[in-house]
């Protein structure tokens, strides 16, 4: 038997075999009512999930990269998810990198061929210069993408970890990973289009990794996003709105708290929470892992 026949992402779904028949309305209440089983299937893998937060968060504190690495609609999802970590926690654009199969053209556009060249995909992260810092995340909905495969096998040459999310198991990825997340989302109304329900539960494991690794990090203070950069009068409000709701100061504190440390917030809210000055508050952040809480709580010792 072929491997792809063995496939869930490739099989048939037996309630939509009539889909063409139906209406709008049944199109849509089938779809959603299929799209749910992805939330099922993403919870399943909820411990494979947090190993993966917890590797990306360790690799950031010591410097280190998240490099994703997929093909077509599982490449374009990794692309996406790192380049909204910038704007979302003032990261630097090297932090969290999306590679796709085919370069940048792939992203609008089908290139024939790129998935299946698997000393392309270990070139292009070869091209990176990975180290052990680094955290590799092969995305692959079959999971035997070669192209995924090619850039798994030249990451554990480098001793680098290693994940890998497919909606398939067991699978050629899985069997290559030191961190295997598996969603067996079913087969999709579509047979065979994986930018369905495969795509949506790789989505969501993205969004998880990078949102739980920036909040390991202390990139959030509660459910704040407090580590952004002001570079406009927008992000400026934003910070002067949330401190002024988070340390329960006046307009014109928070203004001279931001003034007094170059516009960041998360100094800014030390300073006022611990009642400490603009340099210490500083300090205590970078003692504390960048981490709000336990800067305050540091303070807090040290008057005590």
């Amino acid at each position: 038997m072929e491997y792809e026949d063995s496939l869930t992402t490739e099989a048939r779904n037996p309630r939509s075999a009539t889909i063409d028949q139906m209406s709008a309305l049944e199109i849509v209440r089938l779809m959603n009512d299929e799209d749910a089983r992805a939330t099922s299937a993403v919870l399943a893998e909820a411990t494979a999930i947090a190993a993966a937060i917890e590797a990306a968060a360790d690799r950031f504190r010591r410097g280190g990269r998240l490099i994703y690495l997929g093909a077509g609609t599982s490449g374009r999802l990794g692309v996406l998810d790192a380049s909204e970590c910038p704007p979302t926690f003032s990261t630097p654009p090297g932090m969290v990198i999306g590679v796709i199969a085919g370069g940048s053209a792939a992203l609008t556009r089908a290139i024939e061929g790129a998935e299946d060249e698997a000393d392309r995909g270990a070139c292009d992260l070869a091209d990176l210069d990975p180290t052990r810092l680094d955290l590799v995340v092969g995305i692959a909905t079959s999971g035997r993408t070669p192209y995924v495969l090619g850039a798994i096998d030249h990451a554990k040459g480098l001793g680098i970890t290693t994940v890998g999310i497919a909606c398939n198991k067991p699978s050629l990825l899985g069997s290559r990973v030191d961190i295997e997340i598996a969603p067996i989302v079913g087969a999709e109304v579509i047979a065979g289009s994986t930018r369905l329900k495969a795509g949506t539960a790789t989505k969501m494991i993205l969004n998880m990794i990078t949102t739980g690794a920036m909040i390991r990090i202390g990139k959030t203070y509660g459910d704040r996003m407090i580590d952004l950069t002001p570079t406009n009068e927008k992000l400026r409000i934003r910070s002067r709105r949330m401190l002024r709701e988070i340390a329960g100061v006046d307009d014109a504190t928070a203004r001279e708290l931001l003034a007094k440390t170059n516009g960041r917030l998360k100094s800014a809210l030390v300073a006022a929470l611990a009642g400490v000055d603009a340099a210490t508050a500083q300090t205590l952040l970078d003692r504390n892992g960048g981490q709000v809480r336990r800067a305050i709580e540091a303070a807090r010792d040290r008057i005590g």
